[in-house]
Order: structure tokens, then C-alpha cells, then sequence
């Protein structure tokens, strides 16, 4: 498993880079944001990988962070998500928001991306919503996930189903409190996505 590289960018397109470690031009498939994230050509940059191997292709995909990588592994876990719809996943919607709409029961933000209908979204929704509680928010890692970590995904999840429950649909709920901090108790993030929301009308 290769887990990132480092090199020289060879290429650079709006869904692919190709970068040069140790002599080897390695291409990898990319969102947009991270294309824009990496440095021009000839620059030095970091490419975090997942390589999915399939019966015909062997295929590599790059992430700026972390966060993201982990991100595109839990989507990929859920049956009817492939590598390709993962990246599109990921396209429109950053980590947190991903983790937010899944919190908040969401599954109409993630139809924004290419080839996910509201049957793959609600599956998306309904198999990690468990991942999520336990602490996905916030660029937590798989290897994170106990404890009191969980806390400030415990909080954003329980704003935003308080802020849906007064009539804010999902989306505007998850993302007023997107702009909060969430290692803050629920009660204050309410108070703050109120706020925002108020100040945005």
C-alpha cells in the first residue's frame, strides 16, 4: 500500500496529477481542490494515496490531507460506492461537511455528486452514521475513534437535529454549525448557529 507520496509535479490537470518520486512518474486521480491545493509544475508537494486494485486497473488516488483520505476510505466501505464515486463525493463536499449531512440524516446533500442518487445517498447515510457518532467529525482518524473524541462530533450532531427539530431544513442546520467550534457544549453551538443563521437573513 502506498501511503503517500512526496516528489516534484510532473502534470497537473483538474482530475489528475502526476508526480515524480524517486525517478517513477506516478499518475493520480484527484478532486479539483486538491489539483488547486498542490503547487504548479516543477514544484515540490505531498500527495496522501489510497491504490484501489480492481480485476482490470490498477488505480491510484491522491488527497491533500489526512482527513480526506480517511474520508474517501469510509465512503469506499459503503457497498455501491466505488473509488470514482467517492472522488465525486469529495468534489463537492469537504470531510466535515460529509460528516455533518451524515449526523444530521442529511442524504440529499450527497446527490450533488456525480452518480449518486437518493438511493446510494440514503445507503451512504444509513451505514455511517454510526462511524460518525462515534467521532468522524473534526479530522478524527479510524485509529481515534474512542473516548473523549467523541465528544465534539456528539455535540454537532445533537445542534444540528435540535436546530431541525425548530423548522431549519438539514442543510442550513449542518452548515450553521459547521461555522462553530465544535469542541463547544451543544447548547452554546446552538446558540451560535442561531446567531449566524439570524445575522444571514
Amino acid at each position: 500500500m502506498i501511503y503517500c507520496l512526496t516528489g516534484r509535479i510532473l502534470k497537473k490537470t483538474l482530475d489528475t496529477v502526476v508526480i515524480s518520486c524517486g525517478g517513477v512518474g506516478y499518475l493520480a486521480s484527484v478532486t479539483a481542490a486538491v489539483a488547486g491545493a498542490l503547487p504548479g509544475v516543477g514544484g515540490e508537494g505531498t500527495l496522501y494515496t489510497v491504490m484501489n486494485v480492481s480485476e482490470n486497473d490498477v488505480s491510484l488516488f491522491g488527497f491533500a490531507t489526512e482527513e480526506q483520505r480517511t474520508c474517501f476510505l469510509l465512503l469506499t466501505g459503503v457497498s455501491g460506492v466505488g473509488p470514482k464515486v467517492g472522488l465525486a463525493i469529495l468534489n463537492v463536499l469537504n470531510p466535515d461537511r460529509i460528516a455533518l449531512a451524515i449526523s444530521a440524516g442529511d442524504h440529499k446533500a450527497f446527490t450533488a455528486a456525480n452518480g449518486v442518487g437518493p438511493k446510494l445517498a440514503q445507503r451512504i447515510v444509513l451505514e455511517l452514521k454510526d462511524k460518525v457518532a462515534k467521532g468522524m467529525a473534526g479530522g478524527i482518524t479510524l485509529e481515534d475513534v474512542s473516548g473523549p473524541a467523541a465528544a465534539p462530533a456528539g455535540g454537532a450532531a445533537q445542534a444540528v437535529a435540535a436546530l431541525t427539530s425548530l423548522g431549519y431544513s438539514a442543510s442550513e442546520a449542518a452548515a450553521a454549525v459547521a461555522r462553530c467550534d465544535p469542541a463547544l457544549p451543544a447548547e452554546e453551538i446552538i446558540r451560535q448557529a442561531l446567531r449566524s443563521m439570524a445575522a444571514g437573513r
